[in-house]
C-alpha cells in the first residue's frame, strides 16, 4: 500500500506541476493580448479551492487532477457586452489566438529544459554503460565481457540510460548499426549489430536483454544471511575471483559456477579479494528448493550496482546540454510516433497513468535528480502531444487558425463541431488503449 500511495502522491504532483505550467502559458500571454481570463483552473469536475483574484480571474483547483483549462471571455460561448468586446479571445486577430494557444505548448518546452538544466547542476547518478555476459547476437557481433559502450551510431553513451536508449533506437530502424566500445584492455573497437537481419525479433523495450547483452555487475558480496554456509565467512564488500576454480567476472556467473562445482555436495573453494588481500575460504553450500528447483545456496546477495557515471555541469555549461538534451528527447518522441504510426514501433509504448504513476514513484525514490528526468520527459511529451493536429487539442486550433490565415475567413461552426466529434473519439480510444497497456502490458 505504501507504494501505492506514494504512486499516486508523485503522480498528483508531476500532473500538478505539469498542468499549472502549461494553463499559465495560455494565461500569461491571454493577458499580454488584452484578453480577460475568466477561469484559471488546475483539474477538472467539482472545486475543492477557489480564489477571485482582483483582475477578476476566478482561480481553481478542481477534483480531478488529469489535465487543467483557462476559460477566456468570448462571445461564442456567453453573451459579451458591447463595451467589452475588445476583451474577448475571438475578437483578436489570428495571430494574438496563435500566439496564445500556442503558449501552452511552449511553456511546457520551456520546463523542460529548465528542469534538464537544473538536473545537469545537481548531478544525475546513473551507472556507466558497461557490459558482462554477451550472449546472441551480441556475441556473433563480437562484444565481449568488459566492453564499456561509447556511442550507438552517431549517438554517445555517456551512461546506462543513453545506451538504453540508443539501442532502442536502433532496433526499431531495424538497420545494420556500429556501436563504438571500450575494451577491458583500454582500446577503441567498433562492432556492428546486424539489427537489419531478416526474421531477427528484439522487443525495443528491453534492447540489452534480447541482444544477449548483459549489464556488468562485478561479483561483490552486499549482505550475508545469518545462519546461511557463507555466514562467518565472507563479509559485505568481498570481492569474489574464482568459485571451485571457475574464475569470476560478473556476479551473475556465481550461481551457475556453485552449481557446478557443488554437483555432489562437496565443499567449495572461493578465491576472495578483501580488504586489498586475496584469499581462500571454504563453504559448504545448502541444498535448497527456489522457484520449484533444488539448488546449492551459499545465502549472500550482490552489493547494488556503484553510480559510477554521473552527469553534472557547472550552471553555464548545464546550458547547452540542457538544451541538447531537450533536442534529443525532442527527436526520439516524434520518431517514436512516426514509428507507431508506420507500425516499426509496437503501440505498446504508449502508457496511461497507472504507468505514469508507478515511473513517478520510481523515480522520486532515486533523488530529485531522477524526478527531474522523468518530470522533463513528462513535460516534454505533453509540448508534442499538445501540438498533434487534432482537434479538441491546441494543434487541432492552431490548424483551424492556419486554415484560417490561407482561406482570409474562420473555419465554419458546421466544421469546428464535426472536428470536435472526431476529436474527442480520437482521444477517447488513444485513452483506452493507454489504460489497456497499463494494466495489460507485459512485466519484462
Amino acid at each position: 500500500m505504501t507504494e501505492f500511495f506514494g504512486s499516486v502522491w508523485w503522480l498528483l504532483v508531476s500532473l500538478g506541476i505539469l498542468v499549472t505550467f502549461h494553463e499559465f502559458g495560455h494565461y500569461w500571454v491571454a493577458r499580454r493580448c488584452g484578453v480577460r481570463v475568466l477561469r484559471f483552473s488546475v483539474g477538472f469536475g467539482k472545486p475543492l479551492w477557489t480564489h477571485v483574484g482582483k483582475d477578476g480571474t476566478e482561480y481553481v483547483v478542481a477534483m480531478l487532477p488529469l489535465g487543467g483549462y483557462v476559460k477566456m471571455l468570448d462571445d461564442r460561448e456567453t453573451e459579451v457586452a458591447p463595451e467589452d468586446r475588445h476583451l474577448s479571445f475571438n475578437a483578436k486577430s489570428v495571430y494574438q489566438r496563435i500566439a496564445i494557444v500556442a503558449a501552452g505548448p511552449l511553456a511546457n518546452l520551456l520546463l523542460c529544459i529548465a528542469l534538464l538544466w537544473l538536473m545537469f547542476v545537481i548531478g544525475k547518478p546513473d551507472n556507466a554503460p558497461d557490459l558482462g555476459r554477451v550472449e546472441g547476437i551480441a556475441a556473433e557481433a563480437g562484444f565481449q565481457p568488459g566492453d564499456r559502450l561509447l556511442a550507438v551510431g552517431e549517438r554517445e553513451t555517456r551512461s546506462l540510460t543513453e545506451a538504453g536508449m540508443a539501442l532502442s533506437n536502433a532496433v526499431m530502424d531495424r538497420q545494420s548499426t556500429p556501436v563504438r566500445v571500450r575494451t577491458a584492455a583500454g582500446d577503441e573497437a567498433t562492432r556492428v549489430l546486424p539489427l537489419d537481419r531478416p526474421g531477427l525479433a528484439i522487443n525495443e523495450q528491453q534492447p540489452f536483454l534480447d541482444l544477449g547483452l548483459a549489464l556488468a555487475d562485478p561479483p561483490v558480496v552486499g549482505a550475508v544471511q545469518p545462519g546461511s554456509a557463507a555466514a562467518g565467512r565472507l563479509q559485505p564488500g568481498d570481492l569474489i575471483l574464482a568459485v571451485g576454480g571457475k574464475d569470476i567476472v560478473s556476479y551473475t556467473e556465481v550461481g551457475d559456477a556453485v552449481q557446478v562445482a557443488a554437483r555432489n555436495g562437496q565443499t567449495l573453494d572461493l578465491r576472495i579479494e578483501r580488504g586489498g588481500r586475496t584469499t581462500t575460504v571454504q563453504l559448504d553450500p545448502r541444498l535448497t528448493e527456489v522457484q520449484g528447483r533444488q539448488r546449492w545456496i551459499l545465502g549472500i546477495t550482490p552489493a547494488p550496482r556503484p553510480q559510477d557515471a554521473v552527469l553534472r555541469f557547472g550552471p553555464l555549461q548545464a546550458i547547452p546540454e540542457a538544451l541538447s538534451q531537450t533536442r534529443q528527447m525532442a527527436s526520439d518522441v516524434l520518431r517514436m510516433l512516426g514509428r507507431m504510426v508506420t507500425g516499426q514501433a509496437s503501440l505498446q509504448n504508449i502508457s496511461g497513468p497507472i504507468t505514469i504513476a508507478r515511473v513517478a514513484n520510481g523515480s522520486a525514490s532515486l533523488g530529485p535528480a531522477w524526478f527531474l528526468y522523468f518530470l522533463a520527459v513528462l513535460s516534454l511529451s505533453l509540448c508534442i502531444m499538445n501540438l498533434l493536429p487534432i482537434p479538441v487539442l491546441d494543434g487541432g486550433h492552431l490548424l483551424y487558425y492556419l486554415i484560417e490565415l490561407a482561406k482570409g475567413s474562420p473555419v465554419g461552426e458546421r466544421a469546428l463541431m464535426a472536428g470536435q466529434y472526431v476529436g474527442l473519439v480520437f482521444l477517447a480510444g488513444l485513452m483506452g488503449l493507454a489504460f489497456y497497456n497499463d494494466l495489460f502490458r507485459p512485466s519484462f
